[in-house]
């Protein structure tokens, strides 16, 4: 009886084993058999495919239902306005008239940072935001020129053609490079390359903002202080020169400067601070900082007018032309040796100019709980540049300050956008005779006390905190936009990021895996110092997405090091020699043909002492290119497995050397 006993134990491990093995294989069978990934061409096609963003996706429609369908995604003012009701135009209208306050005084301003005429600020606040308001998809986003955008065409095309030598040839320019800008936008938009904008990491972004600002800043002490000669150059070390020098032969002509200037613009400055700050203490006062600028051009144009403060120094704006905004087809250079240049500076600023909307739009729309596509805006964005361009206008986006007064006063949809627009036009049809005595020091203050918003100190602090190398390239693009240009700022800070990218994936971590007690997880020993490794077996994880030519070689000579190191510890310890690597591939995502030459040398290497290799869980693309190269066969099919676990298994039992 025991015997029999016995022999039907011995045949349940058996069973029990066979159970164990054919499970194993069942495993590797879902690996290796699994379907083949699809060709790249066809990659290529679906992603093409993907662009038909604008159609409805449901075959069933009628060609009247696909009509209405592809306008409505074009157009998304179709689709709300159907349930639009007079209680969000009432709030909508309050908004529109409250941006509008602050849009006036700020479109003028940048227009004079952007070494324009007034009037063409204004009109970069009608157009462009009635073409948005059409086809755009956020609801609280204010269209029109903003600081960045206006520094980069100033300082882009200033180097290019000198603004006051032959100011028509430059706004000619800038017209080009609007169209230009608008163009690359609807490419972006219709091809879905919306990734693009994303090289510029958000700490970039704080630090290009920021050096931004300071440069904006500088660039105002002109106005502020009544300076008539300045530097077309952006760096801080030019403007610091040229603001001396001006400074110095004003003074000691005694006839050309008047501290004037800089009482008024100091005044007023202090003045839309305090606005500023009291705004953001109580919420309830959001109009406050609103109406300021324009309630600082108002009373400072009186002041000049009463007082003949003009006649005394006080530098005016003088005349703004008057009336719609005028058509500018006819002057866009299309001829010319400077197309390209102005395609250059287009480019760099539809990604300033989309990269700031979209961060604005999204952050607004996160609020309200709805979803922005970016495409979608690049779209709306690029349309309205480009009809921006045929009207007199240059490069509008979004603005973060007037849309977060757009949004603190309560608007419902962008029909806030086309509230402001007819006011603005309203505006250049009557009103600006009336600014004639604006002085150019409260332009210079309602620029200078929009910069704050700009500056993210504790932004800075918490990338320095969080990740050193992101903090790098924040510092590189402040320091590079602050002492050089706003090109060489962003091309620093790009560089910067592609650097971090690029080590990352060259010098990928290499991990040596232990069970987690009581568990079936393998995790890495150093993060996890409970786990535990099996005697002679060494669990290896490749922490990098590919294995490719830049870090092949890297990989392979990291993990013959850590089989020698543990080789060593071995000796000491007692542990005996390692027997088998099980390579974790998990987190492997694609592989090339050096990375499958780096394999095949590791295989042979590790051949020639005694010591197997498995691969566990290989992604899709990696085993068809595995066997595709024949590593499969040359390592053994059963030395492939699905998880760890399965693996470390097989090495205990007996289809590796027992250890």
């Amino acid at each position: 009886m025991m015997s029999s006993l016995a022999i039907d134990g011995t045949r349940m491990r058996v069973s029990e084993e066979q159970q164990h093995h054919e499970n194993m294989s069942s495993s590797s069978d879902l690996v290796l058999n699994s379907h083949n990934p699809p060709p790249l061409w066809k990659k290529l096609f679906s992603s093409v495919k993907d662009t038909k963003f604008f159609f409805s996706s449901s075959k069933k429609q009628s060609c009247h239902e696909h009509v209405v369908s592809f306008l409505e995604t074009l157009f998304p003012i179709i689709s709300w306005l159907k349930n639009y009701k007079a209680s969000k135009f009432k709030d909508d209208l309050l908004a529109g008239l409250t941006l509008a306050s602050l849009s006036l005084p700020q479109s003028i301003g940048y227009a004079n940072l952007a070494k324009l005429d007034p009037q063409y600020g204004l009109y970069t606040s009608v157009v462009p935001p009635f073409i948005y308001a059409v086809m755009g998809s956020s609801r609280e986003i204010a269209i029109g020129p903003v600081a960045v955008v206006s520094l980069l065409i100033s300082s882009q095309v200033s180097s290019v053609l000198d603004p006051f030598a032959d100011p028509v040839a430059y706004r000619n320019l800038v017209f080009t490079v609007t169209l230009f800008a608008g163009i690359f936008q609807v490419a972006f938009g219709v091809f879905r390359l919306g990734f693009l904008v994303d090289f510029l990491s958000h700490a970039t972004l704080v630090g290009f903002m920021a050096g931004a600002a300071i440069i904006i800043g500088l660039q105002q002490l002109k106005g502020l202080l009544g300076l008539t000669h300045f530097t077309n150059q952006t760096d801080v070390v030019s403007v610091l020169k040229s603001v001396y020098k001006s400074l110095h032969q004003q003074i000691t002509s005694e006839k050309n400067w008047s501290p004037l200037n800089f009482v008024i613009g100091c005044s007023f400055l202090i003045f839309l601070l305090m606005a500023r700050f009291i705004g953001r203490r109580n919420k309830k006062l959001f109009w406050l900082p609103a109406i300021a600028p324009l309630a600082s051009v108002i009373l400072s144009t009186l002041i000049v007018y009463l007082s003949e403060a003009d006649k005394h120094g006080v530098n005016i704006i003088k005349h703004v032309k008057s009336g719609l905004n005028p058509s500018s087809a006819h002057q866009l250079q299309f001829h010319g040796p400077h197309v390209g240049q102005a395609a250059k500076i287009g480019l760099l600023s539809a990604v300033i100019a989309l990269t700031e909307a979209i961060a604005v739009g999204r952050s607004f729309a996160s609020i309200k709980g709805y979803h922005l596509d970016g495409n979608k805006e690049m779209l709306a964005m690029g349309c309205m540049n480009i009809a921006g361009s045929l009207s007199s206008c240059y490069v509008a986006t979004g603005s973060f300050s007037r849309t977060a007064v757009n949004f603190s006063a309560g608007c419902q949809t962008s029909v806030s956008n086309i509230v402001m627009a007819l006011t603005m036009l309203l505006c250049l049809e009557l009103f600006t005779r009336l600014l004639y005595y604006t002085p150019f020091a409260i332009l210079a203050s309602i620029i200078l006390s929009a910069l704050p918003g700009l500056i993210d100190i504790s932004e800075a602090l918490y990338i320095w905190k969080v990740d050193k190398f992101d903090f790098l390239a924040c510092a590189g693009a402040f320091f590079g936009v602050l002492f050089h240009s706003v090109e060489i700022g962003l091309i620093i800070a790009v560089s910067l990021s592609f650097a971090k990218i690029l080590i990352q994936s060259i010098r990928p971590g290499i991990e040596i895996l232990g069970r987690v007690p009581r568990t079936e997880a393998f995790c890495d020993v150093i993060q996890y110092p409970m786990a535990i490794s099996t005697p002679g077996i060494l669990v290896i994880r490749i922490s990098s997405g590919s294995m490719c030519f830049a870090n092949a070689n890297f990989v392979r000579e990291g993990i013959l090091e850590l089989i020698t190191k543990e080789e060593d510890d071995s000796k000491e310890t007692a542990k005996g020699r390692v027997h088998a690597i099980i390579l974790d591939m998990t987190n492997l995502m694609n592989v090339d043909t050096s990375g499958i030459l780096a394999l095949e040398e590791l295989h042979k290497r590790l051949h020639t002492r005694g010591i197997e290799l498995a691969m566990v869980n290989p992604r899709w693309l990696v085993i068809h290119k595995l066997k595709l190269a024949h590593f499969v066969e040359k390592i053994g099919k059963e030395f492939v497995f699905l998880t760890v676990a399965e693996a470390v298994d097989a090495c205990l039992s007996s289809k590796f050397p027992n250890p």
